[in-house]
């Protein structure tokens, strides 16, 4: 028989889970497919650390754009580039102010096949394949930022007929892993051993680790003075102003927890 002095306990534990699911809401987030992997993962820690839970939307940033703008119901937009969500803001579709760089997005020329990609790139000048991959240039971040590093290394114009598009880095990296295409400029979160820099993480701050090595294929990490910077930013949209889900989500994403998965997968940090 339970007593009063027993009871308080057991009390105050329903009072405080009932407190929680009541308090508890969604944020709906349109997330750069670049991110996939990451978000997947923060998503589920947010979820555990708040009670809030995020349902993604993946795709295309430029896609993303377009149906925001076209009143899609996303409360936080977080784009593979800086462009989107400035130009949101601008607008109208943003709240002014909230934009935030979450990550620095790291580009990979790579190849299904083992020694195929050399580690200078020099087979964008020297190879003699007949397809490249790039996620579509008009609306996709990274494959402007792949259209700017052939550009810098002189082999745009002879490559342009090469050119297999993705709607954005998902399917570009399915047509090379697939071999569509003998290689193509895909994200490092998608070909990164996630478990390459773990044994080297100071005990005193696991988010603190170098990008790990690509876990399969061949491929050439893109030298950062080879495009513009490549600044991944956030915004909270004026649909989810007023949720708490959202507010919270941004600043999850600031967190030691959250920086410890971006850079996991490859990410740069923001300064």
């Amino acid at each position: 028989m339970l007593t009063n002095s027993s009871f308080r306990p057991i009390l105050a534990l329903a009072l405080l889970l009932l407190s929680q699911a009541s308090w508890a809401v969604t944020v709906l987030v349109a997330v750069a497919s670049d991110f996939t992997k990451p978000m997947t993962e923060i998503a589920a820690a947010f979820e555990k650390a708040t009670g809030h839970t995020a349902k993604l939307s993946f795709g295309s940033s430029g896609k993303a754009f377009a149906q925001i703008q076209s009143g899609a119901p996303f409360d936080l937009y977080l784009s593979a580039s800086e462009k989107y969500p400035l130009e949101l803001e601008k607008s109208g579709f943003a709240v002014s102010g909230s934009h935030f760089v979450y990550a620095i997005g790291k580009l990979v020329l790579w190849s299904a096949t083992p020694g195929y990609v050399d580690g200078q790139g020099e087979i964008l000048k020297t190879g003699d394949f007949k397809h490249i991959a790039l996620a579509d240039p008009s609306h996709a971040p990274y494959g402007v930022v792949a259209v700017e590093v052939m550009n810098s290394l002189g082999v745009l114009d002879k490559l342009r007929p090469l050119f297999v598009m993705g709607e954005n880095i998902s399917q570009t990296f399915q047509f090379v892993s697939t071999g569509n295409a003998e290689l193509g400029f895909v994200g490092l979160a998608q070909v990164i051993d996630v478990n390459s820099g773990k044994a080297s993480a100071p005990a005193h701050a696991p988010y603190l680790r170098p990008v790990g090595k690509i876990g399969s294929g061949s491929g050439w990490i893109i030298p950062d003075n080879l495009h513009s910077p490549f600044r991944q930013m956030a915004v909270l949209l004026k649909t989810g102003a007023e949720n708490p889900a959202a507010h919270a989500l941004a600043d999850f994403l600031k967190s030691p927890p959250a920086l410890a998965i971006i850079e996991k997968y490859g990410f740069g940090l923001p300064k």
